[in-house]
């Protein structure tokens, strides 16, 4: 078994930043893509970031030029940076990993950080 343990969230004012991180633990795996998912109250949960093993990345209209996706592929972390931070990025923050674990491609959620911008 895989888990994703996120870290990083809380509360800042509007145009401030956070930098939220995902560590992948457990099986041996290879990952194909991590991503980063949002939720807010009575919203659907939305993909905000992802990146791919070999570096590709692709953002939400939203976060563009805001938000920037990394990863370290050493440590099987990857890092969302949120930058001039809007009360509508208020949600609860998941990490999603995509990997192949004993040959078999298997989806992976962490539980989730609580991100909050005040106005």
């Amino acid at each position: 078994q895989v888990q994703l343990v996120e870290s990083g969230g809380g509360l800042v004012q509007a145009g401030g930043s956070l930098r939220l991180s995902c560590a992948a633990s457990g099986s041996v795996f290879s990952m194909n893509s991590m991503a980063w998912y949002r939720q807010a109250p009575g919203k659907q949960r939305e993909m905000v970031a992802i990146i791919t093993s070999g570096g590709s990345t692709k953002y939400a209209d939203s976060v563009k030029g805001r938000f920037t996706v990394s990863g370290d592929n050493a440590k099987n972390t990857v890092y969302l940076q949120m930058n001039s931070l809007k009360p509508e990025d208020t949600a609860v923050y998941y990490c999603n990993a995509d990997l192949f674990v004993g040959g078999w491609p298997r989806e992976f959620w962490g539980l989730g950080t609580q991100v909050t911008v005040s106005a």
